[in-house]
């Protein structure tokens, strides 16, 4: 298990600006947006027949959202080539989709403003469940083509062996 050690020069939360997000052991080039990590766990209620005032409360199944992932068009062929493991138009009766590789393991990196790598979260078993190649296109406006990409998941947790980073400090050279 990795040792943690408090950074007590830390008192600013990370910023939302610095990430990256990797699969298939590779970076994707360009990806501007992620949305949030988001879990719910269902409440089931009950209540015992002796008690009929008030009810008890538990946990019941966990539902994971929806990971979005936006990037501007470019060439680079990854999101679409993920996509199309889940469905490819033209591929013949029976052979639509790959059942061997279209679920991958995603990993977002979150840095500090330095550029260290500060947290880390493992997605399960993603899957594209909606792509959009191309937004609305319109000759008026002043605008980046952007890329979207809907990851279905079973799940995400934190790496907790990446450490939290020790920030340099610049020191007067004098």
């Amino acid at each position: 298990m990795a040792q943690f050690t408090v950074n007590a020069q830390r008192f600013d939360p990370y910023k939302n600006f610095k990430f990256r997000v990797k699969w298939d052991g590779k970076y994707v080039a360009g990806v501007s947006k992620v949305s949030a990590l988001k879990r719910t766990t269902e409440v089931v209620k009950h209540r015992d027949g002796g008690d009929p005032s008030s009810s008890r409360k538990s946990p019941g199944r966990t539902e994971f959202e929806a990971i979005t992932l936006e990037r501007g068009v470019t060439h680079d062929k990854e999101f679409e080539q993920w996509a199309n493991k889940v469905w490819n138009f033209g591929a013949g009766l029976g052979s639509e989709s790959s059942l061997k590789d279209f679920r991958k393991d995603v990993i977002i990196e979150v840095y500090n403003e330095t550029g260290q790598l500060a947290i880390a979260y493992k997605v399960f078993r993603a899957w594209v469940s909606e792509f959009q190649a191309l937004p609305d296109l319109d000759a008026n406006a002043n605008a980046i083509a952007i890329q979207h990409l809907k990851l279905e998941n079973e799940g995400w947790v934190r790496d907790v062996e990446t450490p939290e980073p020790s920030e340099p400090s610049f020191t007067d050279p004098a």
